[in-house]
């Protein structure tokens, strides 16, 4: 949990630190798309505050009512993220840029000098900054702050990569149990190319001459942001409802429960996440009827640690033992 923290608080300092530049970009240039900028940064911010509530929620201890405590906080504020994103920032930034292309709207921009009403008050900007100067800047500020956000998010992932084997960041997003990196990571990794794709807008805009290019761009931020919101939106479903963990996995653990002497069988087995990195594993086991009860129980005991320790996230184990063993292992 202490890394998933330290990449939330990575990410919202960077998004505040650029909600902030955007602010000031705003106030120079008066120019409304640089607020609505603004607005967007905030919600980022916003969704980073959800990834922290969803972190101390998921820190509290079980009670009567949560046996398994609240692990799976942080799937439903992670799910909360992805539908922010893709309802405020991805279809706002399609909105906009496509009532840009289909009105003729100004492009990115803007035009210094014209009046700008902000929380009921009209603020004019001084007539001699030039707002795609402005814009650069600003933009190139937000490149910076999002690069070291990205950084930690991705370093944290990097460790989960290598603590569990897995073959990259597909295998990682498919598997992963910590969506709260997982969210961070995407959001940074999306943030970082809209800002790609609105710098070579404007730049294009700038050469050319037709704000097409900048409208463009803003099209092409909204459906990244929102294909990237549906995904994220996807993986926190499968943990919300009560995921098993891979077939592989699975096999892997089943394997585990086999190869200890007087098994005979395994009737039912079943895995499920209950929190990010906490698995509960139930297992119906056929043991040799020749086998004393406290074999059994010291074998179940065994099972449990080993089973633990099998470093698949492993933390709650029930074995009950069979009276009479199935014709073949079924889940």
């Amino acid at each position: 949990m202490a890394e998933s923290k330290a990449v939330v608080m990575a990410a919202l300092i960077a998004n505040g630190a650029i909600a902030i530049l955007k602010f000031i970009g705003f106030l120079l240039t008066g120019s409304a798309a640089m607020l609505s900028e603004t607005y967007h940064s905030i919600s980022d911010t916003g969704n980073q505050v959800f990834l922290l509530i969803g972190l101390r929620f998921s820190g509290r201890e079980r009670d009567r009512r949560h046996p398994f405590g609240y692990g799976k906080a942080e799937f439903f504020y992670s799910f909360l993220v992805s539908v922010f994103l893709f309802g405020i920032a991805g279809w706002e930034s399609l909105k906009h840029g496509w009532t840009q292309l289909t009105s003729g709207g100004h492009g990115g921009g803007g035009h210094a000098g014209e009046a700008v009403e902000f929380l009921w008050i009209t603020y004019t900007p001084p007539a001699w900054l030039d707002p795609v100067t402005v814009n650069y800047v600003v933009l190139l500020g937000a490149f910076g702050f999002e690069t070291w956000a990205l950084y930690k998010a991705r370093a944290g992932m990097v460790a989960q990569i290598g603590e569990n084997d897995w073959s990259g960041y597909r295998e990682a997003f498919r598997k992963t149990s910590d969506v709260t990196t997982l969210t961070a990571l995407t959001e940074d990794t999306i943030a970082l190319a809209g800002i790609v794709i609105a710098l070579v807008g404007i730049t294009l805009e700038q050469l050319t001459g037709s704000p097409f290019f900048d409208r463009l761009s803003a099209v092409l931020i909204g459906l990244m942001l929102m294909g990237f919101a549906l995904a994220l939106a996807w993986e926190n479903k499968r943990l919300i409802l009560g995921e098993s963990l891979p077939k592989d996995v699975e096999g892997e653990l089943r394997g585990s429960i086999l190869s200890f002497d007087g098994v005979v069988d395994i009737v039912g087995f079943r895995t499920v996440y209950f929190g990010p990195g906490e698995v509960l594993v139930t297992a119906d086991v056929a043991f040799d009827p020749d086998m004393e009860t406290a074999e059994i129980d010291d074998l179940i005991t065994s099972m449990e640690a080993t089973l633990k320790e099998a470093g698949q996230g492993v933390v709650k184990v029930y074995i009950e033992p069979e009276d009479e063993p199935a014709t073949g292992s079924r889940g």
